[in-house]
């Protein structure tokens, strides 16, 4: 019992990981929150994220998210325009 005790404490305990990945804004709803990129993939955004200023479509971005495990994405922490 202990042993399945301290592998459950385990598995809850482990931190969430911060990745990221870059790819060029296919459209940007503002009223929404909501980025789509060009792979088709949907960012949902939260009032909290930092988004560089005047995104449009076409820029290429950079973003920073937290991973949330099976869920997918946990926390979108920034969205910023790179060179590219």
């Amino acid at each position: 019992m202990r042993a399945l005790l301290l592998a459950l404490t385990l598995v809850l305990s482990t931190p969430a990981i911060a990745d990221e990945t870059t790819g060029k804004i296919l459209a940007f709803d503002r009223v929404a929150n909501v980025i789509v990129l060009d792979d088709k993939t949907i960012w949902p955004l939260a009032d909290t994220t930092e988004i560089s200023p005047d995104l449009v479509a076409g820029d290429m971005v950079k973003i920073d998210y937290v991973g949330g495990g099976d869920a997918g994405v946990a926390s979108i922490t920034s969205i910023l325009r790179v060179e590219g």
